[in-house]
């Protein structure tokens, strides 16, 4: 597979994936765990996924504290291919950030930011859709990936689809008439059943200064802000935390697509987020030595007997009798012990230890 010309991968790496606690927290989020059963960690798998896209121009936006652990885990990386943070500001400042430092390497580039911490089982339908997106950003346009919708999901954003566009190497492309937030159920269903729809899995394909552009028609003086701790990456401490914390969605995507600057590539990918349990247990699937089981790492210390289970243990025995439809996360010091319905709930728990002052359990 040859790559393409031009293209940079950004990865943001951020987020504390609180749904997966307690196996993801603060200090190690879910983008370092293998969380699917394939041998490597979600960032490894993203690492793996573009690589043969973008050979060596690969950027990582990550906080400070997991600059370390990134390095670790892509050693293949440059020193200057890992970019820390200081503070969490959301996904537009990493984003934005890693434009205005591509904008200083190459005028010309390309980049596509897709996230450390999803799963892509179909790839050559990812590398068909990431080139026809290329193509639309080289006319000017703000590209995104708009997932071809499998349920009625509550748990993403949606992209309402346009027109055609008459593109020559983009043949999927559609204008995109809006992005909308997370449906109810009843909404989510009607949007399945138009067929208008995808979801928004926050893949974006744009020129680096197009983007830094975009971004400078509401939020200039971030422009500004980015465009220096690129030229001087010491201004980062005393610059960061002026920086709006807000979602590249809100701050560029929704407004460019009002004015009509946005392209969609729809496309079915096998793809997903990873958010919750209940994801995981879809991933990874019934282990082959314990019927019933899902079995997120090893199973020497899962017995089960008659029942069924997404089991996680962490160097203790685990043993379930008689229990259905379970999910059972043990690490060193918590225990999570729920159901696959009430996976999207285990944030509250992250919420509550928040507002108990128990951070060193988050």
């Amino acid at each position: 597979m040859t790559g393409i010309p031009g293209l940079w991968a950004v990865i943001p790496a951020g987020g504390s994936g609180t749904r997966l606690w307690p196996i993801s927290r603060r200090h190690s989020p879910k983008f370092l765990h293998d969380l699917t059963g394939s041998g490597q960690s979600l960032l490894r798998a993203t690492w793996d996924r573009l690589q043969p896209l973008v050979e060596d121009r690969i950027l990582v936006v990550t906080g400070v504290a997991h600059e370390e652990a990134v390095r670790r885990q892509l050693p293949m990386l440059g020193y200057d291919a890992v970019v820390g943070e200081p503070s969490p500001r959301d996904s537009m400042p990493a984003i934005g950030l890693a434009a205005a430092i591509l904008e200083r390497r190459d005028p010309e580039a390309v980049l596509g930011s897709f996230a450390a911490d999803h799963v892509i089982t179909e790839p050559e339908n990812f590398r068909r859709a990431v080139a026809e997106a290329v193509v639309l950003a080289r006319r000017g346009e703000l590209a995104t990936i708009g997932i071809e919708p499998t349920e009625p999901a509550t748990g993403f954003g949606y992209i309402r689809l346009g027109e055609r566009l008459d593109v020559v190497g983009a043949p999927s492309a559609h204008r995109v008439d809006e992005f909308v937030e997370k449906p109810d159920r009843e909404t989510a269903t009607r949007y399945l059943e138009s067929g208008e729809y995808r979801w928004n899995a926050g893949m974006f394909v744009v020129g680096a200064t197009t983007l830094l552009e975009l971004l400078a028609q509401n939020h200039p003086e971030m422009v500004d802000h980015l465009r220096t701790i690129a030229g001087d990456p010491l201004r980062m401490r005393d610059l960061w935390p002026s920086l709006q914390k807000i979602a590249i969605d809100h701050a560029v995507a929704e407004p460019a697509a009002a004015a009509g600057r946005v392209a969609v590539v729809p496309a079915s990918l096998g793809w997903d987020d990873v958010g919750d349990f209940a994801s995981v247990t879809r991933l990874v699937g019934e282990s082959a030595d314990l019927p019933g089981i899902t079995a997120i790492g090893p199973i020497d210390d899962i017995i089960s007997i008659d029942s069924t289970a997404t089991v996680a243990a962490a160097g203790r025995l685990v043993a379930l009798i008689g229990v259905d439809d379970l999910v059972v996360i043990d690490t060193q010091d918590a225990l999570l012990i729920t159901r696959p319905d009430r996976a999207q709930d285990v944030k509250r728990v992250v919420e509550t230890l928040t507002a108990q002052g128990r951070t060193e359990l988050t």
